[in-house]
């Protein structure tokens, strides 16, 4: 080989190895930015607040009191949370559809509002063991003839935009003709909406029978068919496993040792039901 050629091979080699050198520092210096995106324990205490997401429409889950401030059976566990992590507990008002964006935008370290678990949220967040249930049904007056699906052809149904209620009925009645499903953003505007007979039904928690009074017939309002029951986690970004694992440590211990079973007797005034884990 001559000089020449071997100068020209000597120069190629450096510049392979400056390349590789480069890549390597690159995706180094990704690695920081991509951790930074956790929000551990320790930040949170180190910051002194937990941030969570609630909404405050959801009786007896998530309310406003006399003075309007937050109570409800998921403000208190939130306040609990905080106080087994050694800080005071920051809210943030969230609307059911709003809840996922409250963490992907980091507006809340963890959502805590009957956040139903289901396999097409968990792409995008991560919940906790099951804290709480519910089953979600239809309701309507006790005069509306409806014992089924089909006996909603030719209804309003009224649900909250985002919930396990939406999607069940949008799938049950993808192929009927005849149901006109109308969306809401929060418990309380389909619950107003049902009080002043907008909606002939609505899909809801079967809570929510406890909270509605009478139509504008002066009829009770009942429940007629349960859709499914679903289970709340609470809810926290993908990338916090540590804080995941908090968390699910923390509802186990609180479903062992009563403290759930006394939230559930506080608001919902029934028994905890039995929780499934994962």
């Amino acid at each position: 080989m001559s000089t020449g050629s071997h100068r020209s091979e000597t120069r190629r080699g450096l510049f392979r190895r400056a390349a590789v050198a480069l890549f390597g520092l690159a995706a180094l210096a990704a690695l920081p930015s991509a951790a930074s995106a956790e929000t551990t324990l320790d930040d949170i205490i180190s910051r002194g607040k937990l941030i969570v997401a609630i909404d405050t429409t959801t009786a007896p889950y998530g309310m406003l009191d006399d003075q309007m401030q937050p109570t409800g059976f998921d403000i208190d566990l939130a306040k609990k949370i905080g106080e087994a992590i050694g800080v005071p507990v920051e809210f943030v008002t969230v609307t059911s559809p709003g809840r996922i964006p409250a963490l992907l935008t980091d507006r809340a370290d963890i959502v805590v509002s009957i956040f139903s678990i289901t396999a097409q949220r968990a792409l995008q967040i991560a919940f906790s063991i099951p804290y709480g249930s519910q089953s979600s049904v239809v309701l309507a007056p006790k005069s509306t003839p409806i014992k089924s699906i089909k006996d909603l052809v030719g209804l309003k149904i009224g649900v909250t935009r985002g919930t396990g209620e939406d999607t069940l009925l949008t799938a049950a009645t993808k192929d009927m003709e005849g149901i006109n499903i109308l969306r809401f953003d929060d418990y309380a505007s389909i619950s107003q909406a049902m009080l002043s007979g907008q909606i002939d039904a609505m899909g809801g928690g079967d809570y929510g029978e406890m909270y509605l009074k009478k139509s504008v017939k002066g009829d009770d309002f009942e429940i007629k068919f349960p859709l499914k029951t679903f289970y709340f986690g609470i809810g926290v970004r993908k990338d916090n496993p540590q804080l995941l694992q908090w968390l699910n440590t923390f509802v186990f211990l609180a479903r062992q040792d009563g403290t759930l079973e006394a939230l559930s007797q506080k608001y919902r005034k029934a028994p905890l039901p039995a929780l499934p884990s994962f």
